[in-house]
């Protein structure tokens, strides 16, 4: 299943640690884009998904510097709105927050259909994972266990086997108002509030449903905000599990980048879709498009 997703969060120019490895010409225009001010940093897993975002009308680039390449990245600048932006690609799975990021996800909540755009509030890091039985890790998040899904049965009863449980694991994290190397833990961690907020404003948006004159989804597209969002570096094309995060977390977006992600335009369901033949092939193009008009519309409501 596919979906396409952005980041709601704000970046400070472009930071450079090793000043001595980087050319003189290149330096200078990175000190020329920070000296610029604050921009909007947008993170894209691919071209497939950049595409319509840089053929948009509202994205124009910066004529002087049109884009910078760095570090193996090319760094587009420009404006979108009016709001001064920075689209750079990234390849898929996980990546660093901070940033607004839209690309192919997956959805696991039923209750939805291909191209809405969903706005999750809290967002999880699935792959992190405890396998081994008696090692020093928490069981306080919840488990997977394999047997559950067994399609065979021995004498009519469900049978274990070597794998047992999978125990899902939080992130250790360093807050920046804690103490210097003091460790915390985080498994389920909030977008910003006030852009959480803020998103409201764009569940009233009218978004596109049809590709052409002849081929449309079954009901009009919405915005809406949801509870939770999951990713891993797992691309997951399998219904049991799908279903599992759904009744085990709430989870509706499914991804490989995002856990810090915003927003997610659903395309169809991870591992099983709906009735509508090839629903992800037709569709993608038009759950990106949705997500970037969403992107669009975000950028304009933030002072």
């Amino acid at each position: 299943m596919k979906v396409y997703c952005m980041w709601l969060i704000w970046m400070m120019g472009i930071v450079c640690v090793a000043d001595s490895a980087i050319p003189q010409s290149v330096m200078q225009d990175i000190e020329r884009i920070n000296n610029e001010g604050s921009y909007f940093g947008i993170v894209v897993p691919n071209s497939y998904e950049m595409n319509p975002l840089l053929q948009s009308s509202s994205f124009l680039v910066d004529e002087n510097l049109p884009f910078l390449d760095f570090a193996g990245r090319r760094f587009r600048v420009g404006t979108l709105k009016e709001k001064k932006v920075i689209i750079v690609m990234t390849g898929l799975s996980m990546v660093c927050i901070r940033v607004l990021h839209f690309g192919i996800a997956g959805n696991a909540n039923p209750e939805l259909e291909i191209g809405d755009v969903t706005i999750p509030q809290y967002w999880a890091h699935t792959g992190l994972m405890g396998l081994a039985v008696n090692e020093d890790y928490t069981r306080t998040v919840g488990y997977l266990k394999f047997s559950d899904f067994t399609n065979s049965t021995a004498d009519g009863k469900f049978t274990d086997n070597y794998l047992n449980n999978v125990w899902y694991q939080p992130e250790e994290i360093f807050s920046k108002n804690g103490q210097p190397e003091e460790r915390q833990h985080a498994y389920w961690v909030s977008v910003d509030p006030y852009y959480f907020s803020l998103a409201k404003n764009l569940e009233a948006m009218k978004l596109n449903g049809c590709v052409n004159a002849t081929t449309c989804l079954p009901r009009p597209p919405k915005v809406t905000r949801v509870q939770r969002g999951a990713s891993a570096n797992v691309f997951v094309d399998n219904a049991a599990y799908r279903e599992f995060l759904y009744t085990k977390f709430n989870t509706t977006a499914v991804d490989m980048e995002s856990a810090a992600v915003a927003l997610i335009s659903l395309s169809d369901l991870a591992g099983g879709g709906s009735a509508i033949s090839n629903e992800a092939d037709l569709f993608s193009p038009l759950a990106a498009q949705n997500s970037v008009d969403v992107l669009v519309q975000f950028i304009t409501l933030v002072n």
